[in-house]
């Protein structure tokens, strides 16, 4: 038995998933990107976690009020006790240590207390009922620069409201410490305390914001490795998508289409194995020309340039790491994986890349992101080059071997795929010619 249907039922069909699918696609796709973009930027305070901090006490104590003191020991209790330990990963590490720290990109600032803060906070308390030339105790806070712009405005307010609280605390043990000597004997006129006096005792400690190897002219306040990693990416990202339809153009399985120009050749007798490693050697020939090209870019706009070899180099293995996984991912899934190239480079990537906010200061699953997701990897690489003299332990170790092993990823996963598709004899037709081959 036989039905009969209207010759326009299949057409009213198509058109009916023509409306739904492509508006579904694109409110998913947007569903994602405004909550992976919002949540990255909107409230860093609150998404603030194991923000690493280094705390340098180096006072050596002194006598204060007739009694031995370390009012350094002291503030490093209390940082310890009060700063939150889920916002904040303070550690109390040697002046030595810190540096490193700083140098290699692993702490975002770093508070140091001098080996004469006691002693000066002395002096001070002296100097309120004694003349005398004196200065104030001094805490330096280093930033990091080179860890980014924002993680520097986020570790000064981290110091500002902390250190405020220990500037109230100290000057008021050191208020109550001058006045128990100001207490007069038996038998003597007390002496008062000047009301000046008591204005500086009441904040005695200065905080000086330093940053900690500042950035050159031509390094955009530290976003110049973001920009950089971002052009790296879409070189490998976009390259793929461009290599991947014009070469499907010129071998026939897909139109060609420049205005009002149409084309559509006969389609090749290639399989796809070897149309993906067509598609990977005309990428691999592209790759060496855009790092070169970024290089030439960067020079003549006077960017600071101190490992050139290194940055060509490491950027050629990142657009080819990045651009043969979209390329077999393209293989793996056609159409579809336009959509899952630009969710894993770009929508997924971006965000959790660190190359604005820092991951610490993103909700945490940007974390958990970012130990996978290329693009963080590749600005690991770019930053450790342009910021960190091109130091192994500053990312360019993690960044050069996560670049390595997406390679091989990329490699080994389309040439796995595009040879089981070839054995399971599913050729690029169009419909009508595959049915005819049957």
């Amino acid at each position: 038995m036989t039905t009969d249907e209207p010759a326009d039922r299949p057409v009213r069909h198509l058109r009916l998933r023509g409306w739904i699918a492509p508006i579904a696609v694109v409110t998913l796709l947007m569903a994602l990107l405004a909550t992976m973009y919002l949540a990255y930027v909107v409230n860093p305070t609150k998404n603030l976690h194991d923000f690493p901090v280094a705390l340098v006490n180096q006072d050596d104590g002194d006598v204060l009020g007739d009694k031995p003191a370390n009012v350094g020991n002291q503030i490093t209790e209390a940082l310890v006790a009060n700063l939150p330990s889920d916002k904040i990963d303070l550690h109390v590490v040697g002046f030595a240590e810190a540096q490193r720290q700083l140098r290699q990109g692993h702490a975002y600032g770093a508070i140091v207390i001098p080996s004469d803060f006691t002693k000066r906070l002395a002096i001070l308390g002296a100097a309120g009922v004694v003349p005398g030339a004196v200065e104030q105790p001094v805490i330096t806070v280093h930033t990091n620069p080179r860890a980014g712009s924002f993680a520097t405005a986020v570790m000064q307010r981290i110091a500002d409201e902390a250190l405020s609280r220990v500037d109230e605390t100290v000057g008021k043990q050191l208020i109550d410490t001058v006045h128990a000597r100001l207490q007069p004997s038996p038998g003597t006129p007390g002496t008062e305390l000047a009301g000046a006096s008591q204005l500086m005792l009441a904040h005695p400690i200065q905080v000086v914001v330093a940053p900690y190897r500042p950035l050159p002219d031509g390094t955009g306040q530290g976003l110049s490795a973001f920009f950089y990693t971002l052009l790296v990416l879409l070189a490998g990202f976009t390259g793929a998508m461009t290599i991947h339809s014009m070469t499907d153009s010129a071998l026939g399985f897909a139109p060609t289409e420049y205005g009002p120009w149409y084309v559509h050749y006969p389609s090749a007798p290639i399989s796809r194995f070897r149309t993906l490693l067509l598609k990977w050697a005309i990428l691999a020939i592209t790759a060496p020309i855009v790092s070169a090209l970024f290089l030439g870019v960067a020079t003549l706009l006077d960017v600071p340039l101190d490992h050139p070899l290194a940055l060509f180099l490491y950027c050629v293995l990142a657009i080819l790491a990045v651009g043969v996984t979209a390329l077999s991912v393209l293989a793996a899934f056609g159409t579809a994986g336009l959509l899952v190239n630009l969710i894993l480079f770009i929508v997924l990537g971006l965000p959790s890349s660190g190359g604005t906010v820092p991951i610490e200061a993103t909700p945490e699953y940007f974390a958990w992101l970012a130990t996978f997701e290329p693009m963080h990897q590749v600005f690991l690489g770019v930053r450790s080059i342009l910021y960190f003299n091109a130091n192994g332990a500053a990312g360019l170790y993690r960044g050069t071997g996560m670049a390595v092993l997406g390679l091989a990823i990329g490699l080994l996963g389309g040439a796995v795929v595009t040879r089981f598709y070839d054995r399971k004899g599913l050729q690029r037709k169009p419909a009508v010619a595959a049915q005819s081959g049957r």
